[in-house]
This record gives C-alpha cells, structure tokens and sequence, in this order.
C-alpha cells in the first residue's frame, strides 16, 4: 500500500486512462492520481517557478493592505460571476451585487446561482478552519451551490448514481462520457488522497492542477461540477497557507479562455497531454495573480486619494463618511435605505450623504428615477470589471 502511494508518475509519460464498454456506450474511466510526481518538462518548470513567485507576491501585498477582507468580497463576487458565466448564466458584476428585488424577473435565476457561489465559496473558505479539504467539505459547498436554483433535483451534496455526460443531447451524441458512477467514490477517495498526501514531494500548484483536471474528468456530481472544480483551486490554496485570504480566482482567465480551457482538459484524455494542460494552468495563476496584484495597488491608490482627499472636506461628516466609503468597498452598489440601515441613521441623513458622495464624484446615480434610486460606485467597480 505504501509502495502504490509513492510510486512515481513522469508527467510526460501520463496514461490519462481507458473507455470501458457499457450498456450502449463507452465511458472513461481515469487513472487515479495519488502519485508521487516528477516533472522534468522545461517550459512547465519554467512556469512553475514563475506562478509560485508571483503567487508569493500576491500573498505579501493581500497581508500589506489594511482591511482588506473589505476587498476580498469583491474578489469573490467576480469570481462567482466568471464561473457561473462558463456555465452560461448572463448575470453582470454590477448585477451580482445588487438586491434582488432591482434584479429582473426573467435574469432572476442566474442571479441566484451566482449568489450561491458566493455563499458556497464564503462557506467552504469558513469550514477550512475545521475540516481538511475532503469529500464530506466537497459534498456540502456542492450543496449550498445547488440549493433552490437549476440543479436542486439532481442530488445537491450527493455524488451521482447516474451517468452523466458533457456536450450533446444523449450519452450518444455526447462529446464525453465521464466514469461510471459505480467508480466515482473510489476515484474521489483517491483524489482526497492527493490534496491531502503529506509524504507527496509534489510542489503545490502542480498537485492542484492535477487535482482540477481529475475532479473534471470525474465529474462525480449531476450538476455544478466546472463551478465546484473552479471553486476547488481556491480552497486548496487557501488550505494550504499558500495564501492567506482567498485573493486568486482563475474563472475569469478561464471564461476568457474557454475553448482552450476545455481543449486542454480534453488533450489530457484524448493524447495524455498533461503537460499542455499544466502550462494553460500555469500561465493562468501567473496572469491571474499579477492581475490581482495591480487591483490591489488600484485600490490602495483609489483608497488614499477617496479618504486622503476628497473625504476629508466633509468636515464633521468625515466619521460617517469613513464608514460609508468602507461599506462601499464591499458593496459599490447601494440604495438610500441600505445607507441608512448600515450607519444607522434616518433617511434624510442617508439622503444627504449619498447626495456629498455625488458632489465628491464618488456615487453616481444610475436609475434616473426620483424614487428606488440606486447609486454605483463606478470608480473602484471598474477595477474589478476590467
């Protein structure tokens, strides 16, 4: 058993796995991955060397800037918005962060599903304080995915007892067919192992690219797999100390690059082309993190010239103005009463603040409207929409 746990796998010598006939179709059937593995491909550690750096520097300016779960939020709302995005939902960033009621009827569903990412990620990243990143965390971040929107019927927090498969109408026309359901328990045991493995000598952002793939290719759940799979990554860098707050989200490099993100995943299974896939992945968290590194340094200049300069001649309004511009960095977009609720003030003071924060091109009113009018902080909104 142990001499199976450490065996060796050469990332260019791969063997993706099989089809295996079944009841009128074939299915994949992938090879477990709890290896010890080697990387001898030059351009993949290039790579490597590159994204752990970086990643490094993310981390360091996360830690630097002040209250910066204030902005952590918002990271995690265009995240959600990205990933629900691969799946086909339409919900904007400036949508996802209104309430519902302001949300129209018919983009209602999308909506939900991307509030419910948000809640599975904030879930999930809260349980990692107590739980290891396993298949009982898994199961129930799926459920919390799930719940009340599309996919409710199919097995929230349950993995499959069905066949499933990606692409086409029927398992005949399918553009493939992941395991049989019968070998997904013991395939999610065996990825457990690799994320979880501390006699593996597998640096860690190649063990999770491996991880990623494989949860794909399994697909052990009815519905919400690509979101889950994304939602993983995070999980994984966070649980391991590589970051300290969850300040990288690959979905909008994905989104951005979807058919080479599902060319790649393919390339594994069709031509055991792991190393393809891990220099997509590779490049993807380099990008990402220096992306998110100049956000951070955005928001740090936007954050002095707001309350450095502009705030500041509020004169006795300057306190209250502090509070509101720091509620607006994790909601930028806001209502008169959800003023006055959040500083506890009556609604004219609400009113007029929001009217200073006009004055100071702060807020910007977006409706038009007299009543139900919606203010935007456009300014640090657009760091995030870029």
């Amino acid at each position: 058993m142990q001499k199976d746990k450490l065996s060796t796998v050469e990332i260019t010598r791969f063997k993706a796995g099989k089809y295996n006939k079944q009841y009128g179709y074939s299915s994949f059937s992938p090879e477990q991955v709890n290896h010890e593995w080697l990387v001898s491909d030059a351009k993949v550690n290039r790579l490597l060397n590159d994204a752990t750096r970086k990643l490094g520097e993310l981390n360091a300016c996360s830690m630097m800037i002040p209250d910066v779960d204030f902005f952590i939020r918002m990271h995690i709302t265009k995240e959600a918005t990205r990933s629900s995005r691969i799946e086909g939902t339409q919900t904007s960033m400036e949508e996802a962060i209104q309430h519902a009621e302001y949300i129209s009827p018919e983009k209602r569903d999308d909506w939900q599903e991307v509030q419910n990412y948000i809640e599975a990620m904030n879930y999930a990243i809260a349980q990692l304080e107590k739980l290891p990143i396993s298949t009982r965390l898994l199961k129930q971040t799926h459920e919390k995915l799930l719940q009340g929107v599309r996919g409710k019927f199919k097995l929230p927090g349950e993995f499959r007892i069905s066949q499933n498969w990606i692409g086409g109408a029927t398992l005949n026309d399918a553009a493939y067919i992941p395991p049989h359901h019968s070998e997904v328990r013991e395939l999610m045991s065996d990825l457990e192992k690799l994320l979880n493995n501390e006699e593996l000598q597998v640096p860690p952002l190649i063990r999770i690219g491996i991880a990623h793939y494989q949860f794909e290719t399994i697909h052990p759940f009815l519905d919400g797999n690509g979101r889950l799979g994304r939602l993983l990554i995070t999980l994984y860098l966070v649980s391991n100390k590589i970051l300290n707050k969850p300040a990288l989200y690959l979905s909008d490099y994905f989104e951005r690059n979807r058919l080479h993100y599902y060319d790649n995943l393919t390339a594994v299974r069709t031509q055991h082309n792991l190393v393809k896939w891990l220099s997509f992945f590779l490049v993807g968290v380099l990008e990402t993190a220096e992306n998110s590194i100049q956000t951070f340094h955005e928001i740090l200049k936007l954050r002095i010239e707001l309350e450095d300069k502009r705030i500041i001649t509020l004169g006795k309004k300057v306190p209250l103005a502090i509070r509101l511009i720091r509620y607006l960095y994790t909601k930028p977009i806001i209502d008169a009463a959800e003023v006055a609720k959040v500083l506890a003030v009556n609604i004219s003071t609400a009113n007029r603040l929001i009217q200073d924060f006009e004055n100071l091109n702060i807020l910007c009113e977006k409706t038009g409207f007299k009543r139900n009018r919606i203010f935007v902080f456009e300014q640090y909104l657009h760091l995030f929409e870029r």
